[in-house]
């Protein structure tokens, strides 16, 4: 007999409530370990916490703004309810759905497209740095906040993996049957790709971590940027191949949209890798990097 694991977890915190629900606990912890991270970082350099507030506005805007409408758009307009054998409703043709964002559906290419574009602008309007110098900084909290939000995926039973007869495969009952009612033999065991995911992300937050505090590869300006590209999207990009298609029409592609998407995020973390190696390692000195009124 095979052994499995029986995941019929719900998201409701709350008993009939659809929200509050452990999905948007999750990412909004992700977020809150993010924040202690790169506070401790700015401490380091003595950096106002006023700047630090501004950045934390940035972040969290484009996350969740970036990462839904990445959903929207690189997925295809559709509300992913295939697994109940319902119909499919186009996002275009329900506005409304996309704002939904406690109901799960984030993509993180998109996410990070947004991050880069708001640090682009909180880099020449506010901190009057490098953009290079906060994307290092921000890299290790994008790692953890990357974990928690595939296992606030784990928790609503989305993104499942195709059928596996591994002894750690996953009965996600949730995903097959709405109310969970359906003869445990008859639910298919499938590959847990979203913990696959947040293993890893957990795994490289880890590694991050180790290269700023005990290796100072900050002082490489792009340096821990490139890995992170490299390790996080390089992940996504394998762990794809155990997923169930998450686009309807897409099934017969040799790679899949997220390993399409993840492709240039690697080749671009290659480029700054092969820079922040190049160049010579910047000398640490502590500075106050003072907010434009506090300076008035």
């Amino acid at each position: 007999m095979i052994q499995a694991i029986k995941w019929d977890v719900t998201p409701e915190i709350i008993d009939g409530w659809s929200t509050p629900n452990l999905y948007g606990l999750l990412f909004v912890s992700g977020l809150i370990i993010g924040y202690l991270v790169v506070k401790r970082m700015f401490k380091k350099q003595n950096i106002s916490d006023a700047i630090l507030d501004k950045l934390v506005f940035y972040m969290v805007l484009a996350t969740i703004v970036g990462a839904r409408l990445g959903h929207v758009f690189f997925y295809g307009p559709y509300w992913d309810v295939e697994a109940f054998g319902q119909v499919r409703r186009g996002y275009l043709d329900h506005p409304g759905d996309i704002i939904k964002v406690w109901e799960g559906g984030l993509a993180s290419h998109g996410g990070v497209i947004a991050i880069i574009i708001s640090l682009f602008i909180f880099s020449k309007w506010v901190s009057k740095k490098p953009m290079l110098w906060i994307l290092d900084r921000i890299a290790a909290p994008g790692a953890i906040a990357a974990c928690f939000i595939r296992l606030g995926n784990l928790v609503n039973s989305e993104i499942v993996g195709h059928e596996t007869n591994v002894s750690w495969g996953f009965k996600f009952l949730h995903n097959y049957c709405p109310d969970s009612s359906c003869p445990w033999d008859m639910v298919p065991t499938r590959h847990p790709s979203q913990l696959y995911e947040a293993i890893a992300y957990l795994f490289i937050f880890g590694i991050l971590m180790f290269m700023y505090w005990k290796r100072n590869a900050w002082m490489r300006q792009g340096l821990m940027f490139g890995i992170f590209l490299i390790l996080l999207f390089g992940a996504r990009f394998l762990i794809e191949f155990t997923k169930i298609p998450q686009v309807p029409g897409r099934s017969d592609w040799a790679l899949n949209t997220g390993q399409w998407l993840s492709i240039p995020f690697v080749l671009s973390g290659i480029f700054f890798l092969w820079r922040g190696l190049k160049k010579k390692p910047e000398p640490f000195v502590p500075e106050t990097v003072q907010d434009s009124k506090e300076e008035a």
